[in-house]
């Protein structure tokens, strides 16, 4: 382990001030960055504690959130707003880790998680671009299994392994950043990068800006919204797909949707073309499919992932006919349960 120097931010200011250096990391709950420490990946010189920022979640006027970037997923998960009137995001947040890891972890540092790739990890012999800019992809034509399908490039097969990011991403969450230069906002679906030529580069902030709260706007159909994880095992690991929606529909039809993907790329993948083809038309278990056909058009498989395209399907269809009012079930073809 590289050796460090830690300080404790008693505010704002004073975090961005301290996080200033060229290798400065933001500690939060510190249940990936200490392992990622741990295991040589990330070598900062200066840890600097930000636990003591802003930890509250407060409905806005228009009936949204701010969510403070130091609030524990736990105390997220249990709010009572979020349980009644954003249920996707509490059950994405119940879905991740184990209650001991919920309990320690932020808001603000789950966003910055970096994927659990194989090779991202082995510092000892694997090759890995967004570990070490320019030394190749060892996933590729290795043991790909969990890799992505979606917006993959030649240099990063890697998948962002956050649950709760992913119904922020379906939620069209807003991500609240300060730095040296001010204040600014980014819209959660551009917040992470798809991996391109540069995977060593995860999201969009700049040098030593600090996430300092989490805007969720208000949806008024958000009741009517579900997260659901396919995995090898029932609890801790990482999801081989994951669906979060949202459905609004009247006479049958569908008025609005949400949807996000987990587990098929570089970044939780918000799944537009699905949304695009399912507004207006039937809320029928064929409509679903033919829409996560549509958004799967793209997807490529590697050696061993093939099986996430059809996953993605039934899993989808599943989700989708399960907050349907009524549905035509004849065709979801063994939805994933």
């Amino acid at each position: 382990m590289t050796p460090f120097t830690y300080a404790r931010a008693q505010d704002r200011d004073e975090a961005l001030r301290l996080g200033q250096g060229r290798t400065t990391a933001y500690l939060g709950g510190g249940t990936n960055l200490v392992d990622l420490i741990r295991e040589t990946v990330a070598t900062p010189d200066t840890l600097v504690d930000v636990t003591g920022l802003s930890n509250a979640i407060k409905e806005t006027e228009g009936g949204g959130l701010i969510i403070g970037a130091a609030a524990r997923n736990t105390a997220l998960a249990e709010h009572r707003i979020v349980r009644a009137r954003y249920p996707m995001l509490a059950r994405a947040i119940l879905a991740g880790a184990s209650a001991q890891i919920r309990n320690m972890a932020t808001v603000g540092g789950n966003l910055l998680q970096r994927t659990r790739c194989t090779y991202f990890y082995d510092t000892a012999g694997s090759h890995c671009n967004k570990r070490v800019p320019g030394s190749g992809c060892d996933a590729i034509g290795g043991f790909d299994r969990g890799h992505a399908i979606l917006g993959a490039s030649p240099d990063c097969v890697a998948t962002h392994p956050s649950d709760m990011c992913v119904a922020l991403a379906a939620l069209d969450a807003i991500v609240h950043v300060e730095g040296t230069g001010g204040a600014r906002t980014i819209p959660f679906t551009a917040f992470h990068r798809l991996p391109g030529d540069r995977p060593e580069q995860d999201t969009l902030l700049e040098p030593g800006e600090l996430i300092t709260a989490i805007e969720l706007p208000p949806l008024s159909f958000g009741q009517t919204s579900t997260y659901r994880k396919v995995r090898d095992r029932a609890s801790y690991a990482f999801a081989l797909v994951s669906v979060a929606a949202a459905l609004e529909v009247e006479d049958g039809r569908v008025t609005d949707v949400r949807i996000a993907l987990g587990g098929v790329a570089h970044k939780p993948w918000r799944a537009t073309k699905a949304e695009a083809a399912l507004r207006g038309g039937p809320a029928t278990a064929a409509a679903f499919r033919a829409a996560a056909v549509a958004e799967l058009g793209d997807a490529k498989a590697l050696r061993d992932n093939g099986f996430k395209i059809e996953l993605v399907n039934r899993t989808l269809v599943a989700v989708l006919s399960d907050l349907a009012p009524v549905v035509d079930h004849g065709d979801r073809n063994g939805a994933a349960a």
